[in-house]
């Protein structure tokens, strides 16, 4: 292998597949990154096995081959390179390094050890609006959590029909959906459970990328494919497995009918909840008293070893007045991730689910249970 590219090129792609190498004891060859030389471009792939990474960059290809290479230690080194073309060339497995007053070598490792990144065959495709996608999953990526019972809940659900995908996840104590339509039609309806970290991927990878996701699925593997500006070649390949199992009907989940209608201020209230936050016990307990006559929410908490605080927010309310209790995180992440200035509840009961919407923006839905009273 023999190659030149620029500082900034090579630069830019480390720190895109270094983000999914973990220390890895077991397998250290996962530690690394494969670097392609192939026509016209250099190929950096990075992997933990269940997500995987290639991404593309332009570069001077004099001889073909491959290196694998420490990616940490790379990407460290790389970053301070001064901003001039650098020389990459593989001698017995190890990588020389030439640029402007610098000649280096960096111990490598046998490429044939590297894990092969396998194909999705037979696959669904579709694509979207990658801005629209990365910030809608951006949304909904927190209230997923781990569960070794429940493996199905531990990803994100992402469900296309004809025109539009909705991306869902839950705990079980809470639940949020994002709804995207689709611009270009879907010729059938289908669903795929993603992985956490991969959706964490997608985002930290692509998120601020303008232009067309190309979603590529089977049944057991999913690709997200992003291409070079003004080109069909791609830049930016995410491949993951898939979580296996049905996930829950979720929709029941969410009340239709509702005892009480609030609306308030985002910011006001988002402040209120953090600084009853400060006092709340151990199962991070916040009550609210909603007063429906005085049109006012009285906010709650309190903490034996700290004390208590008491705070009042004006609201638009209609219906019934109501005591109920809420875990403070449930309620902060939910709401941070709205963006309108106005935010809706709606509670079915004092011990029913909560229905939070950002006020004119019907494309995101979170749904929280209440600590039920003893």
């Amino acid at each position: 292998m023999k190659a030149e590219i620029l500082k900034n090129n090579i630069k830019d792609g480390l720190s895109v597949v270094e983000k999914v190498v973990g220390k890895n004891i077991s397998l250290p060859i996962l530690d690394n990154v494969l670097i392609t030389a192939e026509d016209n471009f250099l190929l950096l792939t990075a992997t933990d096995l269940e997500t995987a990474i290639k991404y593309w960059t332009l570069a001077k290809i004099t001889k073909k081959g491959k290196v694998v290479i420490p990616v940490r230690f790379f990407s460290s080194f790389v970053s301070l390179l001064p901003e001039e073309r650098i020389s990459l060339e593989e001698n017995k497995q190890n990588l020389l390094l030439e640029c402007k007053n610098y000649k280096t070598q960096i111990q490598g490792f046998n490429p044939e050890d590297f894990p092969l990144i396998p194909e999705v065959k037979d696959y669904e495709s579709l694509t979207i609006n990658n801005k629209s996608f990365c910030s809608g999953l951006a949304q909904i990526i927190d209230v997923a959590s781990p569960s070794q019972t429940r493996p199905e809940i531990s990803g994100v659900f992402l469900s296309f029909s004809k025109d539009t995908l909705k991306i869902v996840a839950t705990d079980s104590f809470r639940l949020a959906e994002k709804t995207i339509f689709i611009e270009n039609k879907n010729k059938k309806d289908c669903s795929l459970i993603l992985p956490q970290k991969s959706a964490r991927e997608i985002v930290n990878a692509l998120g601020e990328k303008e232009g067309k996701l190309k979603i590529c699925f089977s049944s057991n593997q999913t690709l997200f494919e992003f291409p070079i500006k003004e080109t069909n070649h791609p830049q930016i390949q995410i491949f993951s497995r898939l979580i296996e199992g049905e996930y829950p009907n979720y929709q029941e989940i969410i009340p239709k009918k509702f005892k009480t209608n609030i609306v308030v201020g985002k910011e006001e209230f988002l402040n209120q909840i953090k600084a009853a936050s400060l006092f709340s016990g151990k199962i991070n307990e916040i009550k609210f008293t909603i007063n429906s006559l005085k049109k006012s929410i009285g906010i709650f908490a309190h903490s034996p070893e700290i004390g208590e605080n008491n705070s009042n927010l004006s609201a638009k309310i209609e219906g019934e007045p109501m005591e109920i209790s809420f875990n403070y995180r449930f309620l902060i992440d939910g709401v941070s991730n709205m963006k309108s200035s106005e935010i809706a509840l709606d509670l079915s009961g004092e011990d029913g689910p909560c229905v939070l919407r950002p006020v004119g923006d019907t494309s995101y839905v979170y749904v929280v249970m209440p600590i039920k009273s003893a």
